[in-house]
């Protein structure tokens, strides 16, 4: 019997067609959460002055914020990156009240206060400061946050991967299959905190009364071998 033998790239093309039907590849996505409550905050808090003499406009500004100093010493080293150097003196024109009044210059001098704190326990204490001496502030919830935000971004990020994962081997399962290697992963976009519903700061009177929740997302997409 004669035998014939197949061309050489034809018979590596039969024997290379099996391996390859039997190998896969699944591509999805993954997504993380992590909820939380803001421990820190940013604030800002700034005194205003208007005087005929700008010299008497300062000096206004200067004894509130003296007075400003006193009140916060038992907190002063708790505040980080504090700063109350920002002077400012400007002058305006008041507006004419009757018909051929000449108009009239004011000074008005504003000095700014600014500091993080890493103890909300002490928002209302020095809410409450501010409030004495009249001091102009204003909350919102893009101002507070966590002071470990690069660890819960990776939190998220690990729980988006980890959620690919689960997701692969439920889909080689069902095929009869198991989840291998990852062939591609792709982190998508930021870890941006983003605040939940009703997570605007509650003010009852002149004290926070609540901050609320937050959540830190991250989405994966990762392509994994069916082996």
């Amino acid at each position: 019997m004669i035998k014939r033998r197949l061309p050489l790239a034809l018979a590596a093309a039969v024997t290379v067609i099996p391996a390859a039907a039997s190998a896969g590849e699944v591509s999805l996505n993954g997504e993380g959460i992590v909820r939380y409550e803001p421990d820190s905050a940013r604030l800002q808090f700034s005194v205003t002055a208007e005087h005929p003499d700008a010299a008497k406009a300062s000096e206004q500004v200067s004894d509130t914020m003296d007075e400003w100093r006193q009140a916060i010493a038992a907190y002063r080293n708790e505040l980080d990156d504090y700063s109350d150097a920002d002077l400012s003196v400007y002058t305006r024109m008041l507006p004419v009240r009757e018909q051929g009044q000449d108009p009239k210059r004011v000074s008005v001098a504003s000095q700014t206060v600014s500091f993080s704190i890493n103890n909300l326990e002490l928002l209302n204490p020095l809410i409450g400061e501010a409030n004495k001496l009249g001091l102009q502030y204003h909350l919102g919830s893009h101002q507070f946050f966590h002071s470990d935000e690069q660890g819960l971004e990776r939190e998220a990020l690990a729980r988006a991967i980890a959620d690919a994962r689960s997701r692969c081997e439920f889909v080689a399962k069902q095929l009869e299959q198991r989840c291998g290697e990852v062939v591609s992963l792709n982190v998508n976009g930021g870890h941006r905190p983003v605040p939940m519903m009703q997570a605007e700061s509650k003010m009852v009177g002149d004290a926070v009364s609540s901050v609320g929740p937050r959540e830190i997302q991250a989405t994966v997409s990762a392509t994994f071998e069916l082996d």
